[in-house]
């Protein structure tokens, strides 16, 4: 459990990072628009970027926490025993998922970016770099949800 508490650990303080960068960047937009006069060129997307880091990072520490939102109708009327399958039965969905859609696609859209040189218009940064974040929170919830299968 060591180092799913680790992880948990740095994935909570980058998340705070990145949700202080995007405050900031929104008060740097608002503060160049409306005091300055002049709009900022990059803020709108470099916000948008963040968010990406942050929903799909977030994902992945809340996977970790068994914190997301359940419909739990039929586990509540289920047994005890029943309820542990069926917990077992929708992690193996969630790892198959985040292996096919986030590991796997995000990989091929991460290479496929790289390999065309992908830039972002405003900040002139490799979409792949933005992208990446994709497979390694895919990656992070299977880790999660496989360590959650073994120790119920």
């Amino acid at each position: 459990m060591g180092l799913k508490r680790t992880l948990e650990n740095i994935l909570a303080h980058l998340l705070v990072v990145l949700m202080g960068l995007m405050v900031l960047n929104v008060l740097w937009q608002v503060f160049s628009r409306y005091v300055i006069g002049e709009p900022s060129a990059f803020t709108d997307e470099l916000s948008r970027f963040l968010m990406i880091w942050l929903g799909l990072l977030g994902t992945a520490y809340v996977s970790g926490k068994n914190g997301h939102v359940a419909i739990d109708v039929l586990a509540k009327r289920a047994n005890a025993k029943n309820q542990a399958l069926l917990k077992r039965v929708v992690s193996g969905f969630i790892i198959l998922f985040c292996l096919a859609a986030m590991v796997t696609g995000g990989g091929w859209l991460v290479y496929t970016t790289y390999e065309l040189k992908q830039l972002s218009p405003a900040l002139g940064l490799r979409l792949a770099y933005v992208y990446v974040v994709i497979p390694l929170s895919g990656l992070i919830v299977v880790y999660n949800k496989v360590v959650e299968i073994l120790t119920d």
